[in-house]
């Protein structure tokens, strides 16, 4: 079995882990900073937040499995997020998820190869009136129709190109 090599844990992480380390629940926080930093939850970095910080490796799989909101792999550089909220489902969200993963070749929670492109289902997002809604990097698309998925796609990729 090959062993792994010691990483060293960015400096802010390890400040944080300090102010928490011996009070109780700070898991949570903890790997809520680790996301902050890393923006996922990397193998290498768990094991060593789990040594520094006194966590069962166990338990920090436990938690980062359990909630959604942890991620363990990168997200590529325009994070999509379907609305799967009951205005949006209703509405056609699933056709809209189903366009997303036929055009980008990805399922939910998976990454494009070129890494440009990730894909997660969201419950809502608070655009109602706006059903079907996607939200893109923080900017959101609403009264979407699956043809309209390619043309939202490609100013990405234009954009990337530029």
């Amino acid at each position: 079995m090959q062993a792994l090599e010691k990483v060293e844990l960015d400096r802010s992480l390890t400040d944080f882990i300090a102010q928490w380390k011996n009070k109780k629940g700070k898991e949570i926080p903890i790997l809520h900073k680790v996301q902050e930093v890393y923006g996922y939850v990397p193998r290498n970095i768990a094991m060593e937040v789990a040594r520094v910080a006194g966590i069962p490796l166990a338990k920090i799989y436990g938690i980062i499995t359990f909630y959604h909101l942890f991620k363990l792999q990168k997200s590529g550089k325009y994070k999509i997020s379907v609305c799967m909220g009951t205005a949006c489902y209703l509405k056609g969200g699933e056709n809209l998820l189903d366009e997303f993963e036929k055009i980008l070749g990805i399922g939910l929670d998976a990454t494009t190869e070129d890494g440009m492109f990730s894909m997660e289902t969201v419950r809502c997002i608070g655009c109602c009136g706006l059903a079907p809604a996607v939200v893109i990097n923080g900017k959101v698309y609403g009264n979407l129709k699956k043809e309209d998925i390619a043309g939202i796609i490609g100013e990405y990729k234009k954009e990337a190109q530029a």
